[in-house]
């Protein structure tokens, strides 16, 4: 199952860690953790902000992938499951109308 992590980076401890030159590094070491399928850095409402997606065998990876952000970067984190086009195709999508519509 594919989840999409949000996390928003206030500007500290960010800041220190970009003056010290361990910024990078730091992202690295959470994105080897992460081994996400894709990932972007963009701002967001003022603050640092990545997306990340990543494919997981359970909800039990939770802690896994949003305690690194929490931990090295006193980040918010949001989680969603994502699904691809495929997924939707097979979710029976078109036969629900006849139970709710």
């Amino acid at each position: 199952m594919r989840m999409i992590i949000e996390a928003t980076m206030p500007p500290e401890p960010f800041n220190t860690y970009v003056k010290k030159g361990t910024a990078g590094e730091r992202i690295q070491k959470v994105l080897d953790a992460l081994k996400p399928e894709a990932v972007y850095f963009t701002a967001r409402d003022g603050h640092r902000h990545c997306t990340a997606v990543v494919d997981v065998t359970g909800s039990s990876q939770l802690p896994s992938l949003a305690e690194p952000f929490f931990l090295e970067f006193d980040a918010l984190v949001e989680v969603y499951i994502a699904m691809t086009p495929e997924d939707l195709a097979h979710s029976g999508l078109d036969s629900m109308g006849d139970n709710w519509g």
